[in-house]
């Protein structure tokens, strides 16, 4: 009998823990009753209820299992780590907020069973704030434009993972996986389908995302997998050299042709050094994202570092 093995990362989700593995073994058991099944909870240091309600559906059952982590690792590290602990057959991460339908996990399996090792679920439209899921859409679009590999647009990394993919997950050894990422990059070689799907609304509680965690996830994807930041930078350097060069040629052959007339003034100099210093400025900024991503992946920290585990 194959085992799918379901990873619910969460953060003080003490509104929905309960539902969400309620939710899903339902569908299990009545759409997928020729499967074994396991559902672990990745709890990220949760300060609420969460743990204590976790714990009751483990006594519940002993298909309920949790990796309790020291502190909060982010949205990435934590559900990676998830994923690679579980070995079931296939693996599908599931968003405690009910925002991944787990009505889609029957519509993975049958993709699964057709042969393909990973099957995406892009959204096709949400019902989420319309002014967020624009600013994600041009995101994507950005992303997908500027990276080195074919991004995948609405995707979030829920979906099914076949265990062989699991096993490459295993043996990349990044300190800073970026699942979304990596699923573009290898997917074409693991067969991959794309499933569509509406994302409906969090059902309880409020979001952890707020505009740091968006910036994070978006300095991840772009330090991970595109060039444009750097040669933008070099071109852009290029570009506003030649114009101040120009600039300056100009200014001193009025100068000379009309020294008694042509007062060059303080203006020019003063827009030049202010234009000049906010491109350095920002460009540092970009180049010292690039050297953040080098620095964690040098000190090549444990993806996370565990508490315990429960029913494993």
């Amino acid at each position: 009998m194959k085992k799918i093995s379901i990873m619910i990362p969460c953060f003080n989700e003490e509104e929905n823990i309960v539902e969400i593995g309620d939710a899903v073994a339902a569908v299990i058991e009545k759409s997928l009753p020729q499967y074994d099944y396991e559902i672990c909870y990745v709890d990220n240091a949760s300060t609420d209820r969460t743990r204590e309600l976790i714990e009751k559906q483990c006594i519940k059952s002993k298909r309920f299992k949790a990796i309790y982590n020291v502190t909060n690792f982010g949205q990435f590290n934590s559900p990676f780590h998830g994923i690679c602990s579980l070995d079931g057959d296939c693996v599908i991460p599931v968003c405690a907020d009910f925002q991944d339908p787990v009505d889609m996990i029957p519509v993975f399996v049958h993709e699964w069973e057709l042969g393909h090792k990973i099957v995406s679920g892009v959204k096709s439209s949400s019902k989420e704030n319309g002014f967020i899921y624009l600013l994600r859409s041009i995101y994507y679009k950005l992303i997908k434009d500027m990276s080195s590999v074919k991004m995948i647009e609405h995707f979030t990394g829920f979906g099914l993972y076949d265990k062989s993919f699991v096993k490459l997950l295993r043996e990349l050894n990044d300190s800073q996986p970026f699942i979304r990422g990596i699923v573009a990059e290898y997917g074409e070689g693991f067969n991959l389908k794309i499933v569509e799907y509406e994302q409906p609304q969090r059902r309880a509680g409020k979001t952890h995302n707020n505009f740091y965690t968006l910036y994070d996830a978006a300095m991840l994807s772009f330090t991970s997998y595109t060039k444009v930041g750097l040669r933008l930078m070099t071109w852009l350097g290029f570009i506003i050299g030649a114009i101040d060069v120009i600039v300056a040629i100009v200014y001193l052959v009025l100068k000379i042709t009309h020294w008694d007339y042509f007062n060059a003034g303080s203006a020019p100099m003063i827009i030049g050094i202010f234009l000049v210093g906010a491109v350095q400025l920002v460009f540092m900024g970009l180049i010292g994202e690039y050297i953040l991503s080098i620095n964690f992946r040098s000190i090549n920290r444990p993806i996370v570092v565990e508490e315990k585990r429960i029913n494993f």
